[in-house]
């Protein structure tokens, strides 16, 4: 499942199995491989929600996910895709298939992402695995009660989490392997995913996945 899952820039994520291909914020494409069955998007900042990279990646059957608030933004590429799907936290759907659960996605201390936004992480149960992307968020009481297998989580800091409070939180839900994102590029240094692996205790496996750092 591991070598399934990708992350290019930021928080840019594709994730396959057999049968799907679905990416999450996908930002600063470096290709345009018009390949999404499915595209997630967590919140409206325009590192998550670029509209020029979802058009390197959608096709006319792609199904678009975003926060509910997100809807009339997301109209710009309606007549691009299958469906627009708009979701609240603390829901579960199905969708054709894939098992989708919202996790309220905010900060606690910092003013960039207020709960009243309604932002989101998902948990996208893929290949038997329960998959947290945990979108831009703090330690949420809502995230610490997360179950999952594998977790993607920011630890850049200065809008998220930072490397400790990520692990931290990692420490508490504690999937199989955890996932840093949202970090050297915009924010955070290059080093914050070695950081992140320090702070991680066992038995939880830490494996740093960015391709891109620029």
């Amino acid at each position: 499942m591991l070598d399934n899952i990708e992350v290019f820039t930021q928080s840019s994520i594709r994730i396959k199995d057999k049968t799907r291909t679905i990416y999450v914020d996908p930002f600063q494409m470096k290709s345009d491989p018009h390949d999404a069955d499915y595209v997630f998007i967590t919140h409206s900042h325009s590192d998550h929600f670029s509209i020029e990279d979802i058009r390197k990646v959608i096709k006319s059957s792609t199904v678009l996910v975003v926060p509910a608030r997100m809807e009339d933004d997301a109209r710009e590429l309606s007549a691009e895709v299958k469906s627009i799907i708009p979701l609240k936290p603390g829901i579960y759907k199905e969708l054709s298939g894939l098992e989708v659960e919202t996790i309220p996605a905010y900060n606690t201390v910092k003013p960039f992402h207020p709960r009243r936004a309604e932002w989101l992480g998902y948990i996208l149960r893929i290949n038997g695995k329960r998959v947290y992307i945990a979108g831009d968020t703090g330690a949420t009481k809502e995230a610490k009660q997360v179950r999952c297998d594998i977790a993607l989580v920011p630890v850049g800091g200065t809008y998220t989490m930072d490397v400790k409070r990520a692990a931290e939180l990692v420490n508490i839900i504690r999937p199989k392997y955890a996932i840093p994102t949202h970090y050297g590029s915009i924010v955070g240094k290059k080093t914050d995913g070695k950081a992140f692996a320090e702070l991680v205790s066992s038995p939880v496996k830490v494996i740093e996945k960015i391709q891109y750092f620029e």
